[in-house]
């Protein structure tokens, strides 16, 4: 009989993972304290964006394999496997990472586990953390050890996530029995069957597997907005340079896409995270260049700024700026530490009349910055601009036909903050083109 599964934290990555399991075919139950978030999930509503999900999500509920809670009560009763996917975000007063929920999430659960059973954590989090919420649990749970814990780690890609939940690159688990290991590969044994690689760890190296692919993958995107400023300084052209490095084998083409810098929810505060942890553990020094990729991804949202001012002729004052993009990446609502939202404010806190157009990260966006201008389409976005700003690369963006474009704005001068449009077909348009990392 196949285990049955819960899912704790019915976010981003917990829906994902929820829906993604009952495609596999498990019964699972997802659990969230939000008992609006519980009912727009079991009504089929996803309360974010991401490709394909919402169909995985539909096809789960009326199977009758997924279905959602806000009982930790029926949660321990239900389940032989417990996912944790709480969040961990930046902690309000330090660049550690907030352990708040995972530690209430397990003080909830654990007192409720009477019998045998799996905690597996995919939540990120510091080196360390794992083993001390082992103690934790053994200590709360009356079933004591036969609670046992495991860590796997979340690799996921918004605008990706089925794919790279049903299909990821690699499956970890950090595990201390064969028993925890056995059940793991029972509940992943698809993925595995397709080939997909099972790296079996300790603890401590499966968490830091999560932030060290972040912190490379951060250290990799600088990289390149680094070049950037020095192509700027040296009237280079930086897409034709990352073009070049991209094919050398050893660097590759992927994560060296020149522009305005990494967002979103995981990136910016895991690698701040790590660093905290590093200076906890004695090793700051090993970690000290993440904290100059860090501020080489925030001067390149100042950059674009500049760029923007520099078109306004010096200065945004009274300005009409059309803004293409608020998500901090395509295929998301996501606008967590967005650098195109961040750009967008900043233009508007220097007196710009600002109107900005996504394809979906507008009703987020607008809650969190109603002072901005919105608008529903690129050419709402667009009309009598004195300066366009493109600061998410969606393909309908880079795809627009600037003639079309021209005719709506005041001026046609346009700052690609993600390279991501054809510099000559929108200067044969008429348009005055300035990129990051260009002449």
């Amino acid at each position: 009989m196949a285990r049955r599964i819960t899912v704790l934290g019915t976010g981003y990555l917990g829906a994902t993972h929820a829906a993604c399991l009952a495609e596999l075919g498990f019964e699972v139950l997802g659990l969230d304290t939000e008992p609006d978030v519980i009912a727009a999930l079991a009504a089929g509503e996803l309360p974010f964006y991401d490709p394909g999900l919402d169909e995985l999500l539909q096809r789960g509920l009326r199977s009758g394999r997924l279905r959602f809670t806000t009982s930790y009560a029926e949660v321990a009763d239900f389940g032989d496997v417990h996912f944790v996917c709480v969040g961990t975000p930046q902690r309000a007063d330090s660049a550690g990472a907030d352990l708040s929920q995972l530690l209430s999430c397990i003080d909830s659960l654990a007192p409720r586990l009477e019998r045998p059973c799996l905690i597996a954590g995919k939540s990120t989090i510091p080196v360390g953390t794992a083993a001390s919420l082992a103690e934790r649990i053994t200590e709360l749970a009356p079933a004591g050890a036969q609670v046992q814990l495991a860590w796997n780690p979340e690799f996921l890609r918004e605008g990706f996530a089925v794919a790279d939940t049903l299909r990821p690159e690699r499956i970890v688990v950090g595990v201390r029995s064969a028993e925890a290991e056995a059940i793991l590969r029972e509940v992943y044994a698809e993925p595995i069957a397709a080939g997909v690689p099972f790296l079996v760890t300790g603890y401590e190296t499966a968490e830091l597997v999560k932030v060290a692919a972040n912190a490379f993958l951060a250290t990799k995107i600088s990289f390149i907005n680094a070049m950037a400023e020095v192509c700027e300084a040296a009237q280079a052209d930086v897409t034709e340079l990352a073009d070049a490095l991209a094919y050398d084998h050893r660097i590759g083409p992927a994560s060296l896409r020149p522009g305005l810098g990494f967002g979103g929810g995981c990136l910016p505060k895991d690698i701040r995270a790590f660093m905290t942890r590093a200076t906890e553990l004695g090793a700051a020094e090993s970690v000290s260049f993440l904290r100059e990729m860090d501020a080489i991804n925030g001067r390149r949202r100042s950059r674009m700024v500049a760029l923007a001012q520099d078109l306004a002729g010096g200065s945004l004052a009274g300005r009409r700026v059309g803004v293409l993009g608020l998500a901090f990446k395509p295929d998301s609502d996501d606008i967590r530490d967005s650098p195109a939202l961040a750009v967008a404010t900043a233009v508007h806190a220097l007196g710009a009349q600002v109107t900005a157009y996504d394809p979906v990260a507008m009703d987020r966006a607008r809650r969190a910055h109603p002072e901005l201008g919105y608008a529903g389409s690129i050419l709402g976005a667009a009309a009598d601009a004195d300066v366009l700003l493109l600061l998410t690369e969606w393909p309908e963006f880079s795809q627009a036909d600037p003639e079309v474009i021209g005719k709506a704005v005041a001026s046609r001068n346009v700052a690609d903050g993600r390279n991501a449009l054809d510099a000559g077909a929108w200067q044969a348009a008429g348009w005055t083109y300035r990129a990051l990392g260009r002449p």
